[in-house]
């Protein structure tokens, strides 16, 4: 079972380095929106401070969901997740590879790339550090909870759009903890509170993610 999900999960990652405009595309979108935000709102380097947790958020959750499309998409054409379907493996093992491929090339490079552009907003050294580690704990869920709402809009036409409006109601939490902590941690009251609840956001997901996500396949397939 374990041998399998390696396979998929290499397998994954290897067809994601290949086509690397898939990877790219998400990182530069990321790196564009938090770029270009402080020339809408001024140079005032208080008021980007202020806003920058959120800014990075945000630009983070809309990047996310630019690949969400792809997930099972592929698979899906080449008739490849048919046969995950029919293996002998457990199907939310051989998911939760795929959830974690599309975490490894979609959502890792922007908790790396998140200091760098914390820095440009003037946000300070306890501040990138809670930043880094509320994305390295939120942006599995968005990959996790977008899982689901991939697998529900599988071979459906607009599938792109009905992903949109099935996750985003439930990426809300993950957004206002998230920045919430890094908000905290500027005024000085901690965010040890916003991050324990979105680890238990988190572990929730980590649970029911892969298994909701196996069904929703099993519908579209059948």
């Amino acid at each position: 079972m374990w041998a399998a999900a390696r396979i998929v999960l290499w397998r994954d990652v290897l067809l994601a380095v290949r086509r690397q405009s898939e990877v790219v595309t998400s990182l530069f979108f990321f790196i564009l929106v938090v770029t270009l935000f402080p020339l809408g709102v001024g140079p005032d380097i208080e008021m980007l401070r202020i806003i920058a947790p959120g800014v990075v958020w945000v630009a983070a959750l809309l990047a996310s969901m630019l690949a969400l499309n792809r997930m099972f998409s592929g698979d899906y054409v080449d008739g490849s997740l048919e046969q995950m379907v029919l293996a002998a493996q457990p199907l939310p093992v051989l998911v939760f590879s795929k959830i974690l491929a599309h975490w490894l090339v979609s959502g890792l490079p922007l908790v790396v790339m998140a200091p760098v552009l914390g820095l440009q907003l003037g946000m300070d050294s306890d501040s990138l550090r809670v930043l880094v580690i509320s994305l390295l704990i939120g942006t599995p869920v968005l990959s996790l909870i977008g899982a689901v709402g991939a697998a529900l809009t599988l071979g459906l036409r607009g599938g792109g759009v009905l992903i949109s409006l099935l996750v985003l109601p439930l990426y809300i939490p993950v957004l206002i903890f998230g920045a919430g902590a890094v908000e905290a941690t500027q005024a000085g009251l901690g965010g040890d509170s916003h991050l324990y609840l979105l680890g238990a956001i988190c572990v929730f997901s980590l649970l029911l993610g892969p298994w909701a996500s196996s069904a929703a396949l099993r519908i579209a397939m059948e």
